[in-house]
């Protein structure tokens, strides 16, 4: 029984061949045609679940082609196949619509992934359009939400790589893993990496692994999280940390798809899917010398923007109605009345920390409120982070900052100690989130080892 029909266009004969020998194997029909101009007919004539086509043919460009079907046949995915080192012309082909690409010579097995891929991609959207996409984790009915989740959509249907840019508390990492289950590779592991906070002695070993013996303390074999990712996505987090002899090794995995573990003599294939994101400007760091052009090429084949929570205030309702159930559950407690003066209090804000301080804020007012009712008295608004580095955590750092520690209140009898822990406390969660919770960073923001700020965060109990 036939698992699906693909259409191939290509002017060479044998490689044509070839192709609908790998494919019957596979149990899937195939058609073949040598032009642009028939590859248009059979699309409109047939249906196919998939179509490969070389990117010269003889009347005309296979990008011409790709391009075409994004608008006549957008539902049959598209991959391409392009000359040994082509790197450049297969990335142009995934910015126009091009679900992935395969170089020549061919390699079979790199084949038979990139068919699976798109066949499962087939069965999927028979399946369903929107299962995924309509997710009650990305919550919101602003415009903007609703050009995000079209936009998750799109590029559910690729393989090329995404990033995924926006202030930090945007959700980011919410929108890969939606990428990521909207996408044939849903089956597959999502794997995270936060750039920032492995420190860059180890990023080789964590990302790419190592062999027993290739360093001091390796012991024995170990998989890379590159590896760990096998047939699903890697999601690189604050991608604009990667060192630069590391952003030199993700370019190779990105053009070769394989990796070389520390003290290895071969590389090793992988066959992941590649999602960044950062809240810095890619842009300006290659303008600076701080992060490799070629590399920002690839990883930014396509973008999305985040929004912010100020551009889209008229979800702050249905975020805080979420947020209040989930931290109820939390508490093991009801779920809090939000009186209309406190909900007006919170879509008046502007909140630079975006969800992530809208859930601070909440968690708090739960805390305080009385009676199930959480009102306006509960809202309690911070000021805004400056965009200063945090001072260290002493009383000469505090008022260089100019952050002196409070007066103490008429009728303030507590003791010396508790105001100290107070404002310890402050100084820490302000630099944790002025370092958008890089506990590396904020360490050296206030002056303190990493090691003397997780014991100070676990001793005071900071979440």
């Amino acid at each position: 029984m036939s698992r699906g029909r693909v259409l191939i266009v290509d002017d060479e004969p044998d490689l044509c061949e070839l192709l609908a020998i790998t494919l019957g194997r596979m149990k899937l029909e195939s058609d073949a045609v040598h032009t642009t101009t028939a590859a248009k007919e059979r699309l409109r004539a047939h249906r196919y679940d998939l179509c490969l086509t070389d990117m010269k043919l003889p009347d005309g460009d296979g990008l011409d082609l790709v391009a075409w079907m994004q608008a006549e046949a957008s539902d049959v995915p598209v991959a391409v196949i392009t000359a040994h080192g082509n790197v450049e012309l297969a990335v142009r082909a995934l910015k126009v619509g091009a679900f992935d690409f395969v170089s020549k010579p061919l390699d079979l097995a790199d084949l038979r992934k990139l068919v699976e891929q798109a066949i499962k991609l087939a069965s999927q959207d028979q399946e369903s359009d929107t299962a995924i996409i309509t997710t009650p984790r990305l919550l919101g009915r602003s415009r903007a939400m609703d050009d995000l989740r079209e936009m998750i959509g799109r590029v559910a249907r690729s393989q090329a790589p995404v990033h995924i840019t926006g202030e930090s508390g945007t959700g980011k990492e919410l929108v890969a893993q939606l990428i990521h289950e909207s996408s044939p590779r849903r089956d597959g592991p999502f794997v995270p990496v936060n750039c920032g906070a492995i420190p860059h002695e180890l990023m080789e070993s964590e990302l790419f692994g190592h062999k027993r013996g290739s360093f001091t303390g390796a012991i024995a074999d170990k998989q890379g999280l590159a590896q760990a990712a096998e047939g699903g996505t890697l999601f690189l987090d604050e991608v604009a940390d990667l060192p630069l002899h590391m952003q030199v090794k993700l370019l190779r995995l990105i053009q070769e798809r394989a990796v070389r573990p520390l003290g290895e003599q071969r590389e090793v294939p992988v066959d992941v899917r590649i999602l960044s994101a950062t809240h810095k400007d890619l842009a300006a760091l290659v303008a600076a010398g701080a992060f490799r052009e070629d590399l920002y090429y690839r990883v930014n084949v396509i973008e999305i923007k985040v929004p912010p929570l100020r551009d889209r205030i008229e979800d702050v309702g249905d975020l805080a109605g979420a947020i209040l159930l989930k931290l109820a559950k939390r508490m093991k407690s009801e779920r809090p009345e939000l009186t209309p003066e406190a909900l007006r209090l919170l879509q008046g804000y502007h909140y630079p920390g975006n969800v992530r301080e809208l859930e601070n804020m909440l968690e708090r007012a739960l805390t305080l409120c009385a009676g199930g009712r959480i009102t306006a008295d509960d809202i309690r608004i911070r000021q805004t982070p400056t965009a200063t580095p945090a001072p260290p955590v002493t009383a000469a750092g505090l008022a260089a900052a100019g952050a002196p520690p409070p007066a103490m209140a008429a009728g303030d009898t507590g003791d010396l100690d508790s105001r100290v822990e107070h404002i310890e406390r402050d100084a820490i969660v302000r630099a944790l989130e002025q370092a958008r919770y890089n506990q590396t960073a904020a360490a050296k923001a206030l002056g303190i080892s990493f090691r003397a700020l997780r014991y100070r965060i676990k001793k005071l109990g900071i979440e």
